[in-house]
C-alpha cells in the first residue's frame, strides 16, 4: 500500500491510496491516530484498510502533501553510501557508515518548493531511498534487519554545500529550512518486489543527472539498520535516507546548483516520483 500524510481542513491527517491509485482514504478522519507515525507505533497498518475500506475521501489529484512522516523522532542520513559518490567527493571508503542527522523542521512535502537560501547559492541535490522504520529495537542483527521495517520512501537530501564544507560537521548546509524533500508516500515493503532493483533517478528540469538501483549501495539496508540500532535504539516512524548515487551538482565541471525556477524531480521505482520547484528564499 501507499500511505502518506497530507492537509485537509486546516489538519494534518494522513491515509493510503485506493486500490484504483485515484483516491485517498482519510485515516486521520477515521481512527484515533494522530499520523502516520502514530499508526506505525501501534502496529495497525496492516488492520486500518479493513477497518476503513477503500472508498475515497478525496481525489488523489487534489491532495495537499505533507512531509510522508511529519514528526519522526530520528532522522539518520547515510553519506558516500554509492561508489560513484564516494570517487566523485574523494572521500568514504572507511568501512563503515558515515552517518548524519536531519530535523524534521527542515523538511518539505511533495509539490511543495524546496528554498534556495539568502546566503547561498549552492543548493544541491541529492536523491535517495528513504528506509522507515516500523518496529523499533536496538542492536538488530542483519537477518533480522528487514522485518523492522515499515516501507520506504523518496528523499531529496538538499545541501547547501557551501555551508557543509565549512567544517568537517555537516549538519548545518544538510538543515536549512525546506531542503529536505520528502514523499509523495511510503510504499509498504510487500509491493516493492526485490528491494535490490528500485532505481533512483534524478531529474533536473527533465535532464537525467543522478541514476543507480540500490543493489550499488556500499552499505545495505540490513547493515544500515544493524549499525544504527547499534548506537541509538531505532523507533517506530523514524527514517534513515540511505544515500545518494553519483551526479551530484556539486562534483560537476562546472557546477550544477538549483537555482530559483528550477523542478527537481526524484523517481524512485517502483514507488513514484517525488517533484519540487525551487523556490529563492526573499
Amino acid at each position: 500500500m501507499r500511505w502518506l500524510s497530507f492537509e485537509r481542513d486546516g489538519n494534518t491527517t494522513f491515509g493510503y491510496v485506493t486500490a484504483d491509485g485515484d483516491g485517498v482514504v482519510d485515516v486521520g478522519a477515521r481512527s484515533d491516530f494522530a499520523g502516520l507515525r502514530q499508526a506505525i507505533e501501534a502496529d495497525a497498518l496492516g488492520s486500518l484498510p479493513s477497518q476503513c475500506g477503500d472508498e475515497a475521501d478525496l481525489p488523489l489529484a487534489d491532495i495537499t502533501y505533507a512531509p510522508t512522516i511529519t514528526d519522526p523522532k530520528k532522522i539518520l542520513c547515510v553519506g558516500l553510501n554509492y561508489k560513484a559518490h564516494q570517487q566523485e567527493t574523494g572521500r568514504g571508503g572507511e568501512g563503515v557508515p558515515t552517518i548524519f542527522a536531519r530535523f524534521a523542521a527542515a523538511q518539505v512535502a511533495h509539490n511543495q518548493p524546496m528554498i534556495q537560501p539568502r546566503e547561498s547559492e549552492t543548493l544541491d541535490f541529492e536523491g535517495e531511498i528513504a528506509m522507515i522504520i516500523g518496529h523499533g529495537g536496538r542492536r538488530i542483527s542483519r537477518a533480522d534487519a528487514m522485518q523492522h521495517v515499515a516501507g520506504f520512501g523518496i528523499y531529496n537530501d538538499g545541501s547547501v554545500r557551501e555551508y557543509q564544507r565549512h567544517t568537517s560537521q555537516f549538519t548545518p548546509g544538510k538543515n536549512f529550512m525546506a531542503t529536505g524533500g520528502f514523499g509523495p508516500w511510503m510504499m509498504t515493503v510487500d509491493e516493492i518486489g526485490d528491494l535490490s532493483q528500485m532505481e533512483i533517478t534524478t531529474r533536473l528540469n527533465g535532464e537525467v543527472m543522478q541514476n543507480a538501483k540500490a543493489e550499488l549501495l556500499v552499505h545495505g539496508f540490513e547493515e544500515l539498520i544493524e549499525f544504527c540500532s547499534t548506537f541509538i535504539e531505532l523507533e517506530p516512524g523514524d527514517v534513515i535516507v540511505t544515500g545518494t548515487p553519483g551526479g551530484v551538482g556539486a562534483a560537476r565541471k562546472p557546477p550544477v546548483f538549483m537555482k530559483h525556477g528550477d523542478l527537481i524531480e526524484i523517481e524512485v521505482t517502483p514507488i513514484g516520483v517525488l517533484s519540487n520547484p525551487v523556490l529563492a528564499e526573499n
